[in-house]
C-alpha cells in the first residue's frame, strides 16, 4: 500500500524547489503538486514511442516534422497531476538558459490530456498515444517571452485563449477542474530537437484554486506515489526505469531497498537490489509484478512506494464457444457465440470484418465459416483473422445459375456424425436426400421447383457425456427465383 512515513516538510520543499528528475515517457510520468515551482529539463524522447511516428503524425496542435526522426516527441518531459479541489487551474512554463545569464536556446510547447478517472483502470498513456484522447489544451506558437502555459502570460499580461495557429498567443485559456480528475502534461522543445542537450525549465501552477491554497489545489498525496501510476506495457517494450530520486527525499538518501511481489498477492518474495547507490532499478519485459521501494533518508526518515507493472503479449484465442446453433442448442435462430481468449488482457473483438466491441458474445452469427479478430486495447497487438464454424442452414437460396447461393445444404454438416438431410415440400412430400457431399439445386426429377418455403429434417448422432444419442432437427427455408 502506498504510504509516506515520517517525512517532514523540508524534504518536500527540497525536492520540489531543486532540480527534479525528468521522464521522457508517458508511462513513467512524474506526479507533481502545486506547492512550489518544479525545476526540470527536456532531454530526449524517452525509451518508448508514446506516439508511433509512422501512425500518429498529429496530436492536438502538435505536429510531426517533415524529418522522420523529428517525431512529435523530441526533447520531452511528462508529468501527471490530480485535481485536489474543484476550481480553476493554470500554469506558467518558463524556458531557462542552460547556464545562469546565458543565452536562451529552447522554445517550449505543451499538450495537456484529460480529464481521466483513475477508478476506471484504463491505460491512459495508451489512449493518449493512439490518438483516442486528444489534448484539451495545446500550444506550439512562437514564443517571444520565454513563457507558455495556461492562464495569463506573466510577462505581457496576455490572456490565454483557444489555440489558433499563427496567433502568436502562447497561452491557452484557464482549465476548470473537478477534484479527483487526473491530467497528463506533455512538454517538449522543438527549437533544439537534435543536439541531445538537456534544456532546463520551470513549471509553476497558477489559478484561483492555487491562489486560495496551493497545498490543496492539486492533490499533493499523488506526489507520494513518486514511482508513478501503475504501468501497463507490452511484451518486448523497452525497459522501464524506476527511480527513487523522484521521492520527496530527493538526493538525501542513505539507503534504498527494492522488492518484488511477482504475483501481486501481498508477499514480497524477492529483494532485487539494496544499498545507498541503488537509486534506480530496471524492469525488463515480461517481468510483471508489484515493485516496492523503501528509502531511508539522511534524516532517519523512511519513505516507501509501490507500483504494479503488467506486461501483456499479443492476444491469443483459446476457443470460440458456440452457444446456440443446430447442434448445441434447441434455440437455433439466431446463432450465438462467445469468444474466449487466453490471458486476462483488455481485449475487444470483431467478427467477419465488422466493428470491434468489448463484449465477447456475438448474436445472430451467420452459419458456416466465420472469422474473429482479437485486439489488445493496450496496444500490444492484434491477432490475424481466425476462422470458426457455426453449424446451421441458410434461410434461403437462389438457384439461378449465377454461382451465388445456387445450392442449399446444412453448413458445417461435414463435422457431424452420420448426418443425413431430408428435404420436403409443404405437403410433406420427400424431394431430396442429402449427405455431406453436394447440395440441393431446387429440382425434383429434373424439373425446377417454384419459389416457396420448403422443409428439411437433419438426422445425426451426438455424443452427450459419453452416450451416443440420435438427434433430429426440423426447420424450413425459402427457395427464391
Amino acid at each position: 500500500m502506498r504510504a509516506l512515513y515520517s517525512a517532514i516538510c523540508c524534504l518536500f520543499l527540497f525536492s520540489i524547489g531543486a532540480s527534479a528528475q525528468n521522464s521522457g515517457d508517458c508511462r513513467t510520468a512524474i506526479p507533481v503538486c502545486a506547492d512550489a515551482p518544479i525545476l526540470s529539463f527536456t532531454d530526449g524522447s524517452g525509451d518508448i514511442d508514446d506516439f508511433d511516428p509512422e501512425v500518429i503524425t498529429q496530436s492536438g496542435c502538435l505536429e510531426k516534422g517533415s524529418v522522420s526522426s523529428a517525431n512529435i516527441e523530441n526533447n520531452t518531459s511528462w508529468y501527471v497531476f490530480r485535481a485536489g479541489t474543484d476550481g480553476q487551474i493554470g500554469f506558467d512554463l518558463e524556458a531557462l538558459p542552460v547556464t545562469p545569464g546565458g543565452i536562451l536556446t529552447s522554445e517550449l510547447d505543451f499538450a495537456l490530456y484529460g480529464p481521466f478517472d483513475q477508478t476506471t483502470g484504463q491505460n491512459f498513456c495508451t489512449i493518449v498515444g493512439d490518438g483516442s484522447a486528444q489534448p484539451i489544451r495545446c500550444n506550439y506558437e512562437v514564443n517571444d517571452t520565454g513563457f507558455t502555459g495556461i492562464g495569463v502570460n506573466p510577462v505581457n499580461g496576455r490572456e490565454g485563449a483557444p489555440f489558433v495557429k499563427g496567433s502568436q498567443n502562447t497561452y491557452d485559456e484557464w482549465l476548470d477542474v473537478i477534484a479527483g480528475e487526473i491530467y497528463y502534461l506533455y512538454i517538449n522543445n522543438y527549437n533544439t530537437n537534435f543536439d541531445g542537450d538537456a534544456e532546463p525549465f520551470s513549471l509553476t501552477f497558477t489559478g484561483s484554486s492555487v491562489d486560495e491554497d496551493q497545498n490543496t489545489a492539486l492533490d499533493c498525496t499523488l506526489r507520494d506515489e513518486f514511482l508513478g501510476l501503475d504501468i501497463i506495457a507490452c511484451e518486448g517494450d523497452p525497459d522501464i526505469i524506476l527511480s527513487a530520486l523522484n521521492s520527496p527525499a530527493g538526493p538525501a538518501i542513505a539507503n534504498v531497498t527494492w522488492e518484488l511481489d511477482a504475483d501481486d498477492d501481498g508477499t514480497y518474495e524477492t529483494v532485487l537490489a539494496s544499498g545507498p547507490a541503488a537509486t534506480e532499478i530496471t524492469v525488463t519485459s515480461p517481468n510483471s509484478g508489484r515493485y516496492r521501494v523503501t528509502i531511508e533518508t539522511t534524516l532517519a526518515t523512511i519513505i516507501t512506494d509501490d507500483i504494479l507493472i503488467t506486461f501483456y503479449g499479443v492476444p491469443e484465442l483459446d476457443e470460440v464457444r458456440v452457444i446456440d446453433d443446430l447442434v448445441n442448442s434447441d434455440q437455433t435462430d439466431p446463432y450465438n457465440i462467445e469468444v474466449v481468449p487466453l490471458g486476462d488482457g483488455d481485449y475487444e473483438y470483431a467478427i467477419n470484418d465488422g466493428e470491434f466491441q468489448d463484449d465477447p458474445q456475438f448474436f445472430d452469427v451467420p452459419p458456416g465459416i466465420n472469422t474473429v479478430i482479437i485486439n489488445d486495447k493496450n496496444g500490444c497487438g492484434t491477432t490475424e483473422p481466425i476462422e470458426f464454424l457455426v453449424v446451421g442452414y441458410p434461410k434461403f437460396f437462389t438457384p439461378n445459375g449465377d454461382g451465388i447461393h445456387d445450392n442449399w445444404n446444412v453448413l458445417g454438416i461435414e463435422t457431424l456424425t452420420n448426418p443425413t438431410v431430408y428435404i420436403f415440400d409443404r405437403y410433406g412430400k420427400l424431394l431430396k436426400e442429402l449427405d455431406i457431399n453436394g447440395g440441393w439445386d431446387g429440382t425434383f426429377n429434373g424439373r425446377q421447383l417454384p419459389s416457396s418455403d420448403y422443409w428439411f429434417r437433419l438426422d445425426y448422432n451426438r455424443d452427450d457425456e459419453g452416450v451416443v444419442v440420435a438427434r433430429s432437427v426440423r426447420r424450413h427455408f425459402s427457395l427464391v427465383r
